[in-house]
């Protein structure tokens, strides 16, 4: 039985790195680029969240909507000012611009003004409830991440395969002037799926605050490094992908941690980064691309 409770922790971690995955495979489809900020706009969506179910009274589901619409103008505007100028500069521009991003978020954030620089202890909108099925105990926090996540890749699925969007979305991620000569406005496709993923990353950051109650400035950093690994892992740029890494990922350092240390789990996590990039650059679900010269 503690096996099976160390797996369904392992999922409970695995599909909040899911939502976050889904940003950095989504935007990477799109335009080509790590968005190493994803990491810390999942630290706003954290902030808003608890800001909206605590200090403002706002009913759980409508904070977790009110992160979501924040972190997606948010997501909007980090695209417009730092990423859009240097869309076709040499990647090494836009990538250094990611990370210049990151550290303004996170230090920013850090601010007295803001979020303050010490860590929040988050006072849970609703009490944890334990049930237990035949020895294996489950938590109503685990039930609904598990719902919030299936309902969001359900949403995602919908709209990417049954809205224009979703459609313009794809085209994009083909072919950026090919897309333009069929009508499509490729400015404003970036823009939606940056918006669309920073909204994913803000359901993930409240969800994470909610199960593991604690937010700081920087608690960004670690998650979004490895949500980036798990869709490195699944096959970057592949959206099914992103979930089987990041599940992948939540068990894997949910195992070391149980079985082996707490010390050994960042580790292990990112030597499968780099296992992967060794062994399979494309990542489990991905496919080699020729490319014409």
């Amino acid at each position: 039985m503690e096996f099976l409770a160390q797996v369904i922790n392992g999922l409970q971690l695995g599909l909040v790195y899911a939502l976050i995955a889904l940003g950095y495979t989504m935007v990477y489809g799109i335009v080509r680029l790590i968005n190493f900020a994803h990491g810390d706009i999942f630290m706003v969506g954290a902030f808003v969240g608890y800001f909206g179910f605590t200090s403002w009274g706002l009913p759980f589901p409508l904070a977790i909507l009110t992160a979501m619409v924040v972190c997606s103008i948010l997501g909007v505007t980090i695209e417009r000012v730092a990423y859009k100028p240097l869309r076709y500069a040499p990647k090494i521009a836009a990538l250094i611009s990611a990370f210049g991003m990151s550290l303004f978020l996170e230090y920013f954030c850090s601010l007295k003004f803001v979020f303050g620089p010490n860590f929040r202890v988050v006072k849970r909108p609703f009490e944890e409830i334990h049930w237990n099925l035949g020895g294996l105990t489950i938590t109503n926090i685990q039930v609904m991440i598990f719902i919030v996540v299936v309902v969001m890749l359900i949403i995602l699925q919908y709209l990417i395969f049954r809205t224009k969007i979703g459609m313009a979305m794809r085209s994009v991620s083909m072919d950026h002037n090919t897309a333009r000569l069929m009508g499509v406005n490729v400015d404003n496709t970036i823009s939606v799926t940056f918006a669309i993923g920073s909204a994913f990353a803000a359901v993930g950051g409240v969800l994470y605050a909610v199960a593991y109650p604690q937010i700081y400035p920087f608690m960004g950093i670690m998650p979004g490094l490895k949500a980036f690994t798990a869709a490195v892992l699944g096959g970057i740029g592949i959206i099914p992908g992103a979930v089987l890494g990041a599940l992948i990922m939540g068990q894997v350092e949910t195992m070391t941690s149980a079985y082996l240390s707490s010390q050994l789990r960042d580790a292990i996590a990112f030597s499968i980064l780099i296992l992967v990039l060794l062994i399979r650059p494309t990542g489990i679900l991905g496919r080699t691309e020729t490319e014409k010269v």
